[in-house]
């Protein structure tokens, strides 16, 4: 199907200009989620090899007293120091993260090495009017990439939106982009992001250009969790949100997914997600599209591949539970991403809700 031509005036505002084109494709297009949704107890979802080769480390990075540290977005500078990035938050009536959404900072530790000993070096994203949170590190040539979680009170009140910002140090100064946030909820109803953008990752795509995966939500009346693109020839943006989005979706069997870490390796695009909704026991037919199931991720991740980073299709699991490579009781694990060196995947990182650290990392093996 072809897009209408519509004409533009050369003068009206870039983000008029967005809102238009978003409102556009979302009455134009059916939504891309073209995943296999082959429900059939006789193909059960596998383990993938990465699954297979994942070893348990150990839980890193305990909070200081009266905050809650969330998550590990890794990354090796040039000399081979260790350096992560991380949500923290201060308790709200004294416990839990309840305040993530008004009050969450991003924090930089860095270590000689996986085992510690990790120091903080500084909190480079605080803000009286801006809540920062959910942080992934990637670097593109000389510069380094932060997207980011956001909460700019001055756009909306609790709007989840995407921010992204750059340095040529990983001890900055860090330059947000001109056009943060770079992606808002619509606000266009119907839209599969009408009221939410947020949780992002970010790659050079095959062509070089730069791609943000985030997770969206519509306004319906069950607002489930989706996967959505937006896409830039420029790092800082302004980021354009597909056509077809979203592009991975389970509201047909009223499930959700969410806390996208996606790559591009070996010429594959690759994508790991929290199955926080049992996506893997719905498709192999283990529960009905209605039955009742927790949210929160308490289940095994999934891992997608693709040739063209739209279509997903079927997945295989990606990891296990903190239960079964700890002997721990069972808690939420969240927020992947990968610790790369010399170009390949070295390490594996979740948050972890059950734990006084920020979650804990999986040592990964021979994986082709």
């Amino acid at each position: 199907m072809q897009i209408p031509v519509l004409e533009i005036d050369r003068t009206m505002s870039l983000s008029l200009k967005s809102l238009i084109l978003s409102a556009l494709a979302a009455s134009t297009f059916a939504s891309h989620a073209e995943n296999d949704l082959t429900i059939d107890p006789s193909l059960p979802i596998k383990e993938s090899s990465f699954f297979k080769s994942l070893t348990p480390g150990k839980f890193i990075l305990p909070a200081k007293e009266g905050w809650w540290n969330w998550g590990m977005a890794p990354i090796y500078d040039e000399k081979g120091k260790l350096h992560i990035f991380n949500s923290a938050i201060p308790y709200k009536d004294g416990k839990g993260m309840g305040n993530w959404s008004t009050k969450s900072t991003i924090q930089h530790f860095v270590a000689d090495s996986i085992e510690g000993p990790y120091e903080l070096v500084g909190v480079p994203f605080v803000s009286d009017k801006t809540t920062y949170h959910n942080p992934q590190i990637s670097k593109v040539g000389d510069t380094y990439v932060l997207v980011f979680l956001m909460n700019d009170r001055s756009y909306k009140e609790n709007a989840q939106a995407v921010g992204i910002a750059t340095a040529a140090s990983l001890d900055g100064p860090w330059t947000e982009s001109p056009h943060n946030p770079i992606i808002k909820p619509s606000q266009v109803k119907g839209s599969h992001n009408a009221t939410h953008a947020s949780n992002p990752t970010f790659l050079v795509d095959r062509e070089g250009k730069f791609r943000i995966y985030y997770k969206s939500m519509s306004d319906k009346k069950q607002a489930l969790r989706t996967i959505a693109l937006a896409t830039s020839d420029k790092i800082e943006g302004p980021y354009i949100d597909h056509p077809e989005n979203p592009l991975i979706s389970y509201e047909s069997l009223q499930r959700d997914i969410e806390d996208c870490y996606a790559f591009f390796y070996n010429d594959t695009y690759y994508m790991i997600l929290e199955d926080r909704m049992d996506i893997a026991g719905a498709l192999s037919g283990k529960i009905k599209p209605g039955d009742k199931v927790q949210p929160g991720g308490n289940r095994p991740g999934l891992l997608y591949t693709s040739k063209d980073g739209l279509d997903w299709g079927r997945p295989e699991l990606s990891y296990d539970t903190d239960a079964n490579y700890f002997g721990r009781e069972l808690s939420r694990s969240e927020r992947p991403h990968i610790l790369w060196k010399d170009g390949k995947p070295e390490y594996l990182f979740l948050a972890n809700h059950g734990s006084d650290e920020a979650g804990y990392y999986l040592k990964i093996g021979d994986w082709k």
